[in-house]
């Protein structure tokens, strides 16, 4: 269905070529993950299947790439809009109406179906991605999460035979994620679509997928196998398989219920071994409190009487589904959502939000770093080094809207982390991420708290809440249903607990890292503490 023959792409003005002599075979039928670091190639990997690489990005081409019988070479996106659906990083991009409804009918309009079978397939996937309730709103009024079910939607409802998705569910709730995740493998299996998708999280999908092909990046070989051949091997690996190398198992687990079935002879050696506390630092004064906010859009509130506070030397998650009202609530806490009644007062605050080119207004990286240290009067290079610790090796003269969503998201957050705020508030703030520059991010938030800084983060990752959060709050339908200790919150919870939790439980460990020093396997001895 997909094959791919020795393909190089050059960017203009690169040095070394972001895929290099790439061959890959993809059969019809299958469900493929790529994965790989922040700025590796995925996404022009992706793009290279249905001719947007190099027809719209630029850069040169070498080799050759045959979809469905048909050569990128002499076939352009046009040419196989009726095999190849894509789902870009960002759905706001590639939205052409205004409403929910329309966005789904517009693809089909341009294939030109008739309106039946056009009226038929948008109930169809409604119902298929749990958008019914939404079909008559604007877009522009949806959730991350919301706008990118509809981004999906819109390509499924064409039936394309090929299904290409960058980051599908990364602004999803878990349940949301899987929900969409489940659909995608009954396309598969019940349909025999192909479907391609790169993602960061790996612990949502490699439980789904049949091969993985790894881009390392930096020109190195693009390698292609199972999903287990190739996770024993990687840098990047999901909580589940870090448990796994941990405990010593062999072959490594790739779902919850295959490592909780190997686990219990690990959890009857640490029954004794209380898991580390996730407390937070030594609380100050608060940098954010909250009374009794309303806030929302006209006639259509959607925070409801909320009352929080945020204190220096804490990191507070704010976890919920899509649209329960977390962006709003940060967005209020900086003057963007004019509240309808309450009362909030804040510190210094700096906001990096789900969509990161907001704060990027520069024309390369360099003069980027530069205005950030210069508006947050810190020491010239301090953003070019937080942009490092997060995304090494990004061009100080590429213009910062070229970036991959990852590199955009890793440069909004260095603007931002400059200045130091007393309150920082983060919106997603992994998305485009890669493990090891989410590791990066843990240990500048744990700094940050240490100093003396308050964290509000919303985010559906619940790894990272599981690595750095001392205290989550879950919010539904605009109120605050539960405000806790990290553990005490997610590890009770079917949606919200992390890999490691569900396998351990009802220990309450949260992490692979701290089985690992229990264990003594990370240098250190539990019995010398």
């Amino acid at each position: 269905m997909i094959t791919f023959e020795r393909v190089s792409v050059t960017y203009d003005g690169a040095d070394v070529p972001t895929l290099r002599d790439v061959d890959l075979h993809v059969p019809e039928g299958e469900m493929v993950l790529v994965m790989g670091r922040t700025g590796s190639g995925k996404s022009t990997l992706l793009r290279a299947i249905n001719g947007l690489v190099p027809y719209f990005s630029g850069g040169t081409l070498r080799g050759r790439v045959v979809v469905d019988g048909r050569d990128t070479a002499t076939h352009r996106p046009r040419d196989l809009a009726d095999v190849v659906g894509f789902v870009g990083q960002d759905p706001m991009s590639g939205f052409v109406t205004d409403n929910v409804e329309d966005e789904l009918a517009y693809g089909m309009e341009s294939l030109g179906i008739s309106a039946p079978v056009m009226r038929k397939r948008v109930e169809e996937t409604l119902d298929l991605l749990g958008l019914a309730d939404l079909r008559g709103r604007p877009l522009a009024n949806l959730s991350g999460g919301q706008q990118q079910r509809v981004a999906i939607g819109s390509v499924l409802t064409t039936h394309p035979q090929i299904l290409v998705l960058d980051e599908p569910t990364s602004a999803l709730d878990p349940l949301a994620a899987e929900d969409v995740l489940a659909t995608l493998r009954r396309l598969v299996h019940d349909l025999g679509m192909t479907v391609v998708l790169a993602e960061h999280r790996l612990e949502r999908v490699v439980q789904f997928v049949d091969t993985i092909v790894h881009v390392p990046g930096n020109g190195s070989p693009v390698t292609q196998g199972d999903p287990a051949s190739v996770l024993a091997r990687t840098p990047i690996a999901p909580p589940i398989v870090e448990l796994g190398r941990v405990a010593g198992w062999d072959p490594l687990p790739l779902t919850v219920r295959d490592a909780r079935r190997r686990s219990v002879d690990l959890r009857t050696s640490l029954a004794a071994v209380p898991p580390p506390a996730h407390d937070a630092h030594a609380l100050g004064d608060p940098v954010a409190e909250i009374w009794d906010l309303v806030a929302g859009y006209p006639r259509q509130p959607v925070l409801n009487g909320i009352t929080l506070a945020v204190r220096t030397g804490e990191v507070v998650a704010l976890m919920g589904r899509n649209g329960a009202g977390k962006s709003t609530l940060l967005r209020s806490l900086v003057g963007l959502h004019r509240p309808g009644s309450g009362r909030l007062e804040t510190g210094p605050t700096g906001l990096v939000p789900q969509v990161p080119e907001d704060l990027l207004y520069a024309a390369t990286v360099r003069a980027e770093c530069a205005t950030a240290d210069k508006d947050a009067h810190a020491a010239a290079g301090t953003t070019r080094a937080l942009l490092d610790r997060l995304a090494p090796g990004i061009d100080d003269g590429h213009h910062p809207r070229d970036l991959s969503e990852g590199q955009k998201l890793a440069l909004a957050l260095a603007v931002v982390l400059a200045g130091e705020p007393k309150l920082l508030l983060l919106d997603e703030p992994t998305r485009g991420l890669d493990y090891i520059a989410k590791r990066q991010l843990v240990v500048i938030l744990r700094d940050l708290a240490v100093n003396g800084h308050g964290v509000l983060m919303a985010t559906h990752d619940v790894e990272l809440v599981a690595e750095v959060a001392s205290r989550v709050a879950v919010l539904a339908d605009g109120e605050i249903v539960a405000d806790g200790a990290a553990p005490d919150v997610v590890v009770s919870s079917p949606a919200f607990a992390p890999q490691v939790a569900k396998i351990m439980a009802p220990q309450a460990w949260l992490t692979a890292a701290d089985v690992a020093h229990a264990l003594g396997r990370d240098g250190t001895d539990p019995r010398d503490e």
